[in-house]
């Protein structure tokens, strides 16, 4: 028992307390994204404890939180309405049948992740420039402050309106209140989480002053809920019948289903790398992956929303102290004890008090070192933290990412394709030497074909290798074109110092170029590499 505890935590005090602080923090989120695909909010709720569970028990980060989200919530908006419109269209209506298009399609969403943690996907979140991430931290800090900014508001009759006045006022101060005890009572104590210290005060001061503000369940009505009141999760053999009523409407739902597995699996793994540098450990990619697919694919069977991992949620998880995956089991129990028998006491949570929470939480995600660093490093590097910034605030996170991934690998790939030689000598005997410095791969290829002047070099050339390495297919090409040039000129060509997988490549295409590669295997710095190589392996 105790070696299974130790599985699960490190400190299950701290554990406890900061999943009771996460549970609490994603009630409104799992409701309010619930609301942005336009579902009940128990689907929301229902979604984050299934994700949240699956993954803390088999994910692959210790203290990060899975729950439904706003970047997938917002993929998921176009085919329901679409399948709500279809179900309406139809002889005999079918009611929702949005969500049962989704159930049905986060089946194919948790394969596919699945399949990506099979495939070892999960790795690539490594390469990941580190532009990119800070540019993603500060998008995300400040969409999660936007998304902050609508609880300023009020609904009457459907429609929304500012806070004005005292309403504004006590707002404002119940927020700033919450902030302030999150940012001085770590300084007095560490023995409990500051931000679940901040919700109880705060509610406390509302229910004993009878102040009139907005509750967790006065904004679950206002957007048309009905409540927390629920039963446990439950299966959906509806949707094992979905052939028929999808018909026709594939395309949309595998389109979206791809969307939100890498929607899905790119905030995770981000998450998961943020998480890893916060806490200086090392997660699994690929075994998050699995778990976001098993996660998903029991949202489909058993009527949930489908999620991820939430950056917010993992962030005041680790600032509080939950290290262990006893954190996110305690977050997503007591997330499903308040829809089964806390739902009366969790509703009465003043909605300020989880708003200071989160800005908390931006002020912590938010990279402001950024501000310090970016006229001291290179101007393509700071373009592309700009730019990932602005494309998750303006679109979204999975989005950003890609095109920053995209920006610096072309920025990689440029810079590169300058940096190719061609050192020129001329043997006793005649021979004269290309000695190429450099990577030969697809950016290079024109800058590396600049370098040979066929037509008045003598009868024999060689091409050493031994400073450069032929990365990808088009250098090969290259390579082989340039041969071939002189080769048709009617001049002797020898290739030195390739590498062993060019030279079988070359060897594959034609097995005459066997003739013109010199292995020289006598050469004293190939030795030296091919030693050190063995020692390494």
């Amino acid at each position: 028992m105790t070696a299974m505890l130790k599985n699960l935590t490190a400190n299950p005090k701290n554990d406890i307390l900061s999943g009771l602080t996460v549970a609490l923090a994603l009630v409104p989120e799992a409701v309010a994204f619930a609301f942005v695909a336009g579902l009940d909010p128990l689907v929301g709720l229902y979604g984050a404890f299934i994700m949240g569970i699956i993954t803390a028990v088999f994910g692959g980060r210790p203290g990060m939180i899975s729950g439904a989200t706003g970047a997938m919530a917002v993929v998921m908006v176009h085919m329901i309405q679409e399948g709500n419109a279809v179900g309406a269209a139809l002889d005999t209506a079918i009611p929702n049948l949005g969500l049962q298009w989704l159930l049905a399609t986060l089946i194919i969403v948790g394969l596919m992740q699945i399949l990506g943690g099979v495939a070892r996907l999960g790795k690539f979140v490594r390469l990941i420039p580190h532009p990119v991430m800070m540019g993603f931290v500060n998008g995300l800090a400040i969409v999660i402050f936007l998304s902050q900014l609508g609880m300023f508001k009020k609904t009457v009759n459907g429609v929304s309106s500012w806070l004005q006045g005292t309403a504004l006022y006590t707002m404002v101060g119940l927020v700033a209140l919450t902030m302030a005890i999150m940012y001085f009572l770590p300084k007095l104590t560490n023995k409990i989480p500051s931000a679940l210290a901040a919700i109880v005060i705060v509610a406390a001061i509302t229910i004993f002053a009878g102040l009139d503000v907005s509750t967790v369940g006065s904004f679950i009505r206002d957007g048309g809920g009905s409540g927390l009141n629920g039963g446990l999760p439950s299966f959906q053999p509806q949707i094992l019948e979905m052939t028929n009523t999808i018909s026709g409407h594939w395309g949309l739902v595998l389109s979206t289903a791809f969307l939100l597995a890498a929607v899905g699996l790119i905030e995770s793994l981000m998450t998961l790398n943020l998480v890893d540098e916060l806490t200086d450990t090392r997660g699994s990619g690929n075994r998050e992956c699995v778990a976001q697919g098993v996660g998903n694919i029991l949202c489909g069977l058993f009527g949930g929303m489908g999620g991820c991992a939430m950056i917010g949620q993992s962030i005041i998880n680790v600032e509080s102290g939950g290290r262990g995956r006893l954190s996110g089991i305690v977050a997503a129990l007591t997330l499903l004890s308040f829809v089964l028998f806390g739902s009366k006491l969790i509703e009465q949570i003043p909605i300020a008090a989880l708003v200071g929470v989160m800005f908390m939480v931006v002020i912590g995600t938010f990279a402001w070192s950024s501000f310090r660093i970016i006229n001291k490093i290179p101007i393509p590097d700071a373009i592309v933290l700009v730019a990932v910034s602005v494309i998750t605030v303006w679109h979204d996170l999975a989005i950003a990412v890609i095109a920053g991934v995209i920006m610096s690998a072309l920025v990689f790939a440029w810079k590169n394709a300058t940096m190719i030689r061609a050192r020129k000598s001329i043997k006793e005997d005649g021979t004269k030497v290309y000695q190429i410095w450099g990577p030969l791969f697809f950016g290079s290829v024109q800058n590396f074909n600049a370098k040979f002047d066929v037509k008045t070099d003598p009868k024999k050339v060689e091409l050493d290798f031994i400073e450069s390495k032929v990365s990808d297919h088009s250098g090969i090409e290259a390579l082989r074109g340039i041969a071939n040039k002189y080769l048709d000129s009617d001049r002797e060509i020898r290739l030195m110092h390739l590498s062993p997988e060019c030279k079988a490549l070359l060897i594959r295409s034609n097995p005459k170029w066997q003739e013109y590669i010199v292995d020289n295997v006598d050469d004293p710095r190939y030795h030296v590499v091919t030693d050190l190589m063995d020692k390494e392996v």
